[in-house]
C-alpha cells in the first residue's frame, strides 16, 4: 500500500526553525518528483517546495525562498522541509505528494497540484509567540 507520512511539525516562535519530514512506504521516492503544500484555516493549499527525482532540482515559493530548503535522503525514502525564520503567515498543515511521470523527472509541478498521484495527511506547523 502507498503510503506518505508526514512528522515533525509543532508550536514554534517566530523566528525559530522546524524540520518537517516525510516517509514513504510502499514505494521508492526516489522515482518521484516530491512537492510540500500548505493550507492554512480559510484559505487554498498552496505549492511550498518541491524536488525533482533526477539531480534533485527544486522549486520554491516566493515566500518561502531563503528561508526554507527541501531535500531528499533516498536511503531513508524520506524528503525534508527545512524550515527557518518562522513567520506567523508560515502556519498551516503542510502535506507531502508525489508524483511519477516522465514529464517530471528533471523538474517537478508546484503549482499543479491536482497532478500528484499520493498525499500524506499533514503535520500542524504553528509559528506563535
Amino acid at each position: 500500500q502507498f503510503q506518505l507520512v508526514e512528522s515533525g511539525g509543532g508550536l514554534v516562535e517566530p523566528g525559530g526553525s522546524l524540520n518537517v519530514s516525510c516517509v514513504a512506504s510502499g514505494f521508492s521516492l526516489d522515482e518521484y518528483a516530491i512537492g510540500w503544500f500548505r493550507q492554512a484555516p480559510g484559505k487554498e493549499r498552496e505549492g511550498v517546495s518541491c524536488i525533482s527525482p533526477k539531480l534533485d532540482m527544486t522549486t520554491y515559493a516566493v515566500s518561502v525562498q531563503g528561508r526554507f530548503t527541501i531535500s531528499r535522503d533516498n536511503a531513508k525514502n524520506t524528503v525534508y522541509l527545512q524550515m527557518n525564520s518562522l513567520k506567523p503567515e508560515d502556519t498551516a498543515v503542510y502535506s507531502c505528494a508525489a508524483i511519477r511521470s516522465r514529464y517530471y523527472e528533471y523538474r517537478c509541478p508546484l503549482l499543479n497540484k491536482d497532478e500528484y498521484q499520493y498525499w500524506g495527511r499533514g503535520a500542524q506547523v504553528t509559528v506563535s509567540s
